[in-house]
């Protein structure tokens, strides 16, 4: 089944949120050990608190590399635990290369067989270091969510330079809706190719939601980094599909305490419940 459609049906099944898992260290919360092991039940245990109502699950790769081997093997036992799950996994690893580097990354992430659903990809070097991962998603039903307006403070010093009549980001949308026209789900007529846009600029947000009406959404920035579901909203269509809202610390560090998968589950809860109201689903 194509990545969009599976989507959109996972979305309108459960809620159209996605659970960062960004598991850092540091953070983890009482009884859980500062090591590998930690975090993989760690992240097990949030996936369970959270899947219920959660479709979609994003783990965040840095927090695994940085425990080298040890870490990337518990990477891929977090993306099969929530496969088996029922979940869709994004990949957050923000890869990009050209030629066969590129083709690397995809097979990678995105090969046959791989537990993983999606991968977003940074489109800093062009067509050249996007193509591949395309090719893999329409071989295999994956999705890539490419970097378009970033949800960082300082996501403006490049992508809001103007180019012509319009901003980079505004250019990189447009790039992004042509990069999926071929490969529209048969259900939703959406694209495996996405777009990755924060909640934390909700005016931008509407308007690259007009540039790119084939694309899903992935929005970043809701909850600790300061977006709430009406910014949210313009990302969506009238009919509540088209994206999927991430919130990472706001769930999964609920709590630092004993009772951290019963809090997580509750702000998944009611994340769900915020969104799927305001957004109509």
């Amino acid at each position: 089944m194509h990545f969009a459609d599976t989507l959109t049906a996972q979305s309108k099944k459960k809620a159209p949120i996605c659970v960062g898992l960004d598991p850092n260290i540091s953070k983890l919360p009482e009884g859980i050990a500062k090591d590998a092991k930690g975090i993989l039940e760690f992240c097990k245990g949030i996936i369970d608190s959270a899947s219920e109502v959660a479709p979609v699950v994003k783990p965040q790769l840095a927090y695994f590399e940085v425990l080298g081997w040890e870490g990337m093997k518990v990477f891929w036992e977090v993306c099969e635990y929530a496969k088996n799950k029922d979940l869709l996994v994004i990949a957050d690893g923000k890869r990009n290369d050209i030629g066969s580097t590129c083709e690397a990354y995809a097979e990678a992430y995105l090969g046959k067989g791989k537990p993983i659903d999606a991968l977003t990809v940074s489109p800093y070097l062009g067509s050249d270091g996007i193509k591949p991962f395309i090719e893999k998603c329409a071989q295999n039903d994956k999705g890539i969510f490419v970097l378009v307006k970033t949800s960082n403070p300082s996501s403006g010093e490049l992508q809001d330079l103007p180019t012509g009549d319009e901003a980079v980001h505004e250019h990189m949308a447009q790039l992004v809706e042509g990069w999926g026209s071929e490969h529209l789900g048969p259900e939703t007529n959406f694209s495996c190719v996405g777009a990755v846009v924060g909640a934390t600029y909700p005016e931008e947000l509407k308007y690259l939601r007009t540039l790119m009406p084939h694309c899903p959404i992935l929005i970043p920035g809701y909850g600790a980094q300061g977006g709430g579901a009406e910014d949210v909203k313009p990302g969506f269509l009238a009919d509540g599909t088209g994206a999927i809202v991430n919130s990472s610390r706001g769930i999964i560090f609920a709590s630092d305490g004993k009772d951290w998968k019963e809090a997580a589950g509750k702000a998944a809860m009611d994340m769900a419940e915020e969104i799927n109201s305001t957004v109509n689903v």
